[in-house]
Parts: structure tokens; sequence; C-alpha cells
């Protein structure tokens, strides 16, 4: 079984690379396991990636680590968010989120120069709640506002509630930001 299409492009957004030989394979491997702590063999991906002609369905624990590296709870999840990725629109390279095609529970890492790290989760109604931040202004439990998520351009949040007071807008200014799927627990 070969990987469909559109997870194999989330594979290499993740990874942060187009996966294109034996070495890509490896690496998606290690940051597979970096991750997720869980292991998943070079060969079984170079299988799924197509780059191992096997015609032998992978195991339900291997799709399952898949779907943790990409930010979902399991295989299942990871196939009802697919319409996420699928309804993303693309600016150049860009990716897209747009925030009403997530369920609540999905959660995004986004990070932004200079080493800043933001952990958010979405709780629905275009509302996220900070779960993370180092080297941010945005504090761990503020609730933002906001509507999408660029790769690659400047994240602007419409509104920061902290402690129930709106502090109005934010943004990483001039700064572009990346993002990372995490794992959905629960």
């Amino acid at each position: 079984m070969i990987l469909e299409r559109i997870i194999i492009r989330s594979l290499e957004r993740q990874c942060g690379r187009k996966i294109k030989c034996s070495a890509d394979c490896e690496y998606l491997a290690y940051d597979i396991e970096s991750l997720t702590g869980e292991h998943i063999g070079v060969n079984t991906i170079k299988r799924l990636l197509g780059f191992i002609k096997d015609e032998r369905n992978p195991r339900s624990t291997t799709l399952n680590i898949i779907a943790r590296y990409l930010g979902s709870k399991d295989w299942e999840q990871l196939q009802d968010l697919k319409y996420v990725y699928a309804s993303s629109s693309f600016i150049g390279m860009s990716k897209e989120i747009i925030v009403s095609n997530l369920k609540p529970g999905f959660r995004i890492r986004i990070m932004y120069f200079p080493q800043r790290i933001v952990d958010i989760k979405y709780l629905g109604d275009c509302q996220f709640i900070v779960l993370k931040s180092e080297n941010s202004k945005l504090r761990r439990g503020d609730r933002l506002i906001l509507t999408n998520i660029i790769n690659q351009h400047p994240l602007w949040v419409s509104n920061v509630i902290r402690d129930g007071e709106s502090l109005g807008s934010f943004s990483t200014g001039e700064s572009s930001i990346t993002y990372r799927y995490l794992r959905v627990s629960g």
C-alpha cells in the first residue's frame, strides 16, 4: 500500500523537506521518532512512499504512528481530518489553515523569529487557547480569536483575551511563521 498523495504532502510539510530519496526517508523516520517517541523502520517508510514495491498493507500501529506524527489521535481521526488538508488553499508554496475546517482539540505549534514557539489548541468558534509559549508576548492560558494561519506569513490574531480581558489584536509583525501539527490527545 502506498499512502495517498495528500498524506505524503502532509508528511513532507511536517518534516520540513521533500521526500525524494532514501536519505529523506531516513530523515523522516528520525523525525517521526523524535516527535512521537515511536519507531517506524526506514524500509516501512520506503514502502509506504512507493520507493520499494510491496503490496502488503501496513499494520494499524504503523498507520497510527503516522497519524500521531501529523497531529491526529489515530489513523481513523486522520482520515476524518483529511478534509482540513484538502480544503486548505495554497498561496505559492504556503499552506493556509482555514480555522473553520478544524475540529475542537486540534493542536498546532507556531514558530517564528527569533526562537519563539507557541502551542495552541482549537476550542471551536475560531477560538484557540495557548498551551505553551516560549519567548512570546502570548502567555499560557491566553484565548486567541483567529480565522486562518498561513505558513511563511506573519500570524495575525484579531483578539487576545487574557484573564477575561480583551487585549486587542496581536501580530508577529514582519516575522513569518512556520507551523506543525501536534499530537492530539483524548
